[in-house]
């Protein structure tokens, strides 16, 4: 039997062939199609989001990840932090600090280190690390102190200032050094002297222009306050003097016919401030790097090295007025006057003939060792992300209350914040650095040389810093200067902790005080509801981390009510006489003003470090911006218009920057809060604003401040300013022999702040439409 081969149909079975892996591949495009769906639908509209928790019913969508991601802090831990705080601690922690003098570069200085390590190991800190450098220091010599002399026609003798201070409590002093000014050049001067007031540039020009005394080549002698002593020596320096004598009036330090130290707060006599007069930021020697054992420094004589080139020397009133009463010359103006039984007078001579004021000032200045200790309760979720809290640990003598009241309040909320975490109660989603500088009195040189060192990390890592420096100088108000950035989130740690004053129960948070004493007025007097925040300048460590790194910052403390008192400032400031005693006995006895101010850090850095998203209010930062525009504006709008044809265009900046901030606001109203990526690139954006304002040339002459927005004046670096750059080119700018040039300078700066508003705006802009170019 015989078989037919029948060959098959090759297109039918190629056919057949690709139904089955079509109808497959079909068939999982379907059910990928649905799965997309319903992760669309259930993360990315997220309808069954609780919107009073914004927490997700089923968590985050991340396979493996704990739903901790996406929380916001537990409000238990504020109640927890608060009550822990024990006023009891702090008082003993003050003690401690206080036992010993402890200047930058001293032993007592680094036992005071070594001791906080001990604790914050002891209280569970992950981290705590001593931090070296080797920076210039100043120092008078023990052997021959500086003094001040008046010598007859002869050059006798007449009268020669204590060297020390009087021993007023009958305690021993062995380690105190004598008073003197940080940096002053050594020298003998000797001649007439003038009398300056305060020593600003406005009273020189009232000399200048009331009177035909010249200061180049004599001694001048001006009150200590108004401007930072630093700047009193240079402006001096600059008109031609030849040497400065700084005294404390008891106009200033004192109410008439009170009692004082020791029987009061209020300054005695023999009280002298000391204090540094070099005004850069930093170790002179090594200008924008840190000062480690690599680092390369400069002679002393370096153009480089900006040091003091006149000497000076502080005074107490009692040495002051024996000086002042031998004076010449016309009687000073009635507001030059001060709180001395004496008739003030101009000079430069003195009453007798020939007789002349001798300086003699020994100090020397030497290179030293100084440690910052730095502890760090590491974060659960973003450990990347630094919450900085701190406060520096020298000062000139013992230091009770700068710094000791803000050291010793650090203290508390570190072993608070350190025992929750050991055992396990709490544990920060972001890191919390404690952080004890070195050396600030002399130049903030600790915070200085460690933000130099490590200005990349931080620049790109820290969220924000909580100064503590003088935190408690009296009982009527919360007093607060910070960066914008920072209004909304100390405003709601405020309303969190308890009134300290018990008996006013109509207020019952230190928020509802501060509300009270402190409201904040707009420019023409209206009531703004919210307790005012000053700008920050310089004076504390907070300059160095603003400027530096772009750390959104806040300093805050309790002090009295300034507007009621002639005094201008604590005053035992810098003197022997700032003691232990001194706050206990008058300023804070039972320390519930320091527990306050203890309650307060901690929420606040609890909040900071804690918050899902970062508590910034990108608005306080535009109204700020409009807020300092109006200010330059009526200082100096009419002649900024008349030389500068863009200068609207910074007012148009400035609103841009209002619509950028509404509309991230409006982002952040519906964002997926449980999406963990979403919620970094917010706080990623938050985190960068501050840091969009610096400038890596610095403001005009002063390349180590490079935030446009916030810095101290150039005449005064107590003292914030807006617009700074601006500000320092259009100081008496119709009087610079360089006028033209001057205007071209305020011209090319003006054209940077436009760009660098502009810039910070962008980075609030959705993250892929931040190019306003054509389309």
């Amino acid at each position: 039997m015989s078989m037919q081969f029948i060959a098959p149909d090759r297109d039918h079975m190629v056919r057949r062939d690709l139904r089955k892996p079509l109808l497959f591949y079909g068939l999982v495009t379907s059910v990928v199609s649905l799965c997309v769906g319903i992760l669309l639908g259930r993360y990315a509209i997220c309808p069954e989001e609780n919107p009073s928790t914004n927490v997700a019913k089923n968590g985050t969508f991340l396979p493996g990840i704990p739903d901790s991601i996406i929380k916001d802090g537990d409000p238990e831990v504020t109640e927890r932090l608060v009550n822990e705080i024990s006023k009891k601690n702090i008082e003993e922690f003050l003690r401690h600090i206080t036992l010993k003098p402890h200047v930058a570069g001293s032993e007592n200085s680094l036992d005071l280190a070594k001791w906080m390590k001990a604790n914050w190991q002891e209280w569970g800190f992950d981290d705590v690390k001593l931090t070296p450098y080797d920076v210039l220091l100043s120092f008078p010599d023990a052997n021959a102190p500086n003094v001040v002399r008046v010598l007859d026609d002869a050059g006798s003798v007449v009268y020669e200032s204590p060297l020390k201070e009087a021993n007023l409590t009958g305690e021993d002093h062995p380690d105190a050094l004598p008073p003197y000014n940080a940096y002053s050049p050594a020298g003998l001067i000797q001649g007439d002297m003038v009398y300056v007031n305060y020593g600003r540039i406005e009273d020189y020009n009232w000399l200048k222009n009331n009177t035909s005394i010249d200061v180049t080549g004599k001694i001048v002698i001006a009150k200590y306050g108004m401007i930072f002593r630093g700047s009193l020596v240079q402006i001096a320096a600059d008109h031609g003097a030849s040497g400065v004598i700084i005294y404390s009036d008891p106009k200033d330090y004192t109410l008439s016919g009170a009692a004082v130290y020791p029987d009061s707060s209020y300054l005695p006599p023999s009280g002298a401030q000391r204090g540094t007069v070099y005004e850069d930021n930093g170790d002179p020697l090594t200008p924008g790097y840190p000062a480690t054992k690599s680092a390369y420094r400069y002679t002393e004589d370096s153009p480089k090295v900006k040091l003091p080139q006149i000497p000076v020397h502080p005074i107490g009133y009692g040495i002051a007025e024996t000086i002042l009463a031998e004076m010449g010359g016309p009687e000073v103006p009635l507001d030059w006057r001060g709180g001395i039984n004496i008739t003030y007078r101009l000079g430069p001579e003195l009453k007798s003939p020939g007789w002349k004021v001798q300086i003699n000032i020994s100090t020397t200045n030497v290179i030293k060792t100084v440690h910052n200790v730095v502890g760090t309760i590491k974060g659960a979720i973003e450990p990347d992300r630094y919450v900085l809290i701190g406060n520096h640990r020298d000062a000139w003598v013992y230091g009770a209350t700068d710094p000791g009241s803000g050291t010793a309040v650090m203290m508390e909320v570190a072993r608070v914040m350190g025992n929750m975490a050991k055992a396990g109660i709490w544990r920060p989603r972001r890191s919390v650095m404690f952080c004890s500088w070195a050396a600030e009195e002399y130049a903030l040189i600790g915070s200085n040389e460690w933000a130099e060192e490590y200005r990349k990390a931080l620049r790109e890592r820290a969220v924000a810093y909580i100064n503590l420096d003088t935190v408690v100088t009296g009982n009527y108000s919360l007093s607060a200067r910070a960066t914008p950035l920072m209004y909304h989130a100390v405003y709601e740690a405020a309303k969190k902790v308890p009134n300290p004053n018990r008996t006013d129960t109509e207020h019952p948070t230190l928020y509802d005080n501060w509300l009270l004493k402190k409201e904040w007025k707009d420019e023409d007097g209206n009531h703004l509801n919210i307790p005012s925040i000053g700008s920050l300048g310089s004076g504390s460590d907070y300059a160095t981390l603003v400027q530096l790194t772009g750390i959104a910052s806040v300093d805050l403390g309790i002090g009295p009510d300034y507007s009621a008192s002639p005094v201008v400032f604590f005053p035992l400031y810098h003197t022997i006489y700032e003691t232990f005693y001194s706050v206990k006995r008058f300023v804070d006895p039972d320390f519930e003003y320091h527990r306050a101010v203890s309650q307060m850090a901690a929420e606040l850095a609890r909040s900071l470090a804690d918050s899902l998203i970062i508590p910034f209010n990108v608005s306080d930062y535009s109204w700020a911006l409009n807020t300092y525009w109006q200010t330059l504006n009526r200082e100096h709008g009419a002649k900024l218009r008349d030389n500068l044809d863009n200068y609207d265009e910074l007012k148009d900046a400035i609103s841009n920057f209002t619509r950028e901030s509404q509309k991230f606001k409006e982002r952040l109203s519906t964002l997926n809060r449980f999406d963990p990526l979403a919620t970094r690139a917010v706080n990623d954006q938050l985190l960068l604003l501050e840091k969009a304002f610096l400038d890596d040339e610095g403001l005009p002459d002063r390349p180590t401040r490079k935030h446009l927005i916030v810095a101290e004046s150039s005449k005064n670096a107590y003292a914030g300013s807006s617009f700074p750059g601006l500000s320092d080119l259009l100081f008496e700018i119709d009087a610079a022999p360089d006028v033209d040039a001057r205007w071209e300078r305020v011209k090319q700066h003006f054209s940077v702040l436009l760009f660098t508003i502009q810039s910070a705006a962008s980075t609030l802009s959705d993250v892929i439409s931040f190019m306003p170019g054509l389309e």
